[in-house]
C-alpha cells in the first residue's frame, strides 16, 4: 500500500476516534440555538446522529481506499471489479450496514476488511449504550442542579 493511502487511512481513523471521544466525553456539537429542558436531549440525539454519520463515512472511505490496493469487498460470493462509482456505493453501503449491525450478507469483506468490519460492528454495537448512558448522566446532572 502506498504512503499516501496510509496517510489517508490514518487521517480518517483520527477523525473517527476524535468524533467518538467527543461523544463519549459529553461534548456536544453546537446547533446554534437554545434547547428547551427535557429528559430527552435533542442536542445529544443530534450529536449521536453526527457521530454515526462521521463513523459510517469514515469507515466507508477506509474500505474505498483499501479497495484501490486490492479487492476488499465480495458481492454475493463473487469477486467483482466495478467502476469507481460502484466501489464508492458498495463501500458506503457496506459501512452503513455493518455500523448499524444489520449485516445482510450480500457484501462480505475479505482479508484485512474482516478486521476493519469487526471493529466497526463493535463500535456500532456499543454506541447506543453510550447514548443511553449520556442521557442518564444528563438527567442526573439536571436533577442535581
Amino acid at each position: 500500500m502506498s504512503l499516501l493511502s496510509w496517510i489517508f487511512v490514518a487521517a480518517i481513523c483520527y477523525i473517527v476516534i476524535k468524533s467518538l471521544s467527543t461523544f463519549i466525553n459529553g461534548r456536544k456539537y453546537s446547533l446554534g440555538s437554545e434547547m428547551r429542558q427535557s429528559s430527552f436531549s435533542l442536542e445529544i440525539f443530534y450529536t449521536l446522529l453526527v457521530t454515526y454519520a462521521i463513523i459510517i463515512i469514515g469507515f466507508g472511505l477506509i474500505y474505498l481506499i483499501l479497495s484501490f490496493e486490492d479487492i476488499l469487498l465480495v458481492e454475493n460470493g463473487e469477486l467483482r471489479d466495478v467502476n469507481l462509482l460502484g466501489t464508492i456505493i458498495h463501500s458506503m453501503y457496506f459501512s452503513g450496514v455493518t455500523m448499524l449491525t444489520i449485516g445482510y450478507g450480500d457484501i462480505t469483506p475479505i482479508g484485512i476488511g474482516r478486521l476493519i468490519a469487526l471493529i466497526e460492528a463493535l463500535i456500532g454495537y456499543i454506541l447506543p449504550t453510550a447514548f443511553v448512558l449520556r442521557l442518564v448522566q444528563n438527567t442526573r446532572d439536571k436533577l442535581d442542579e
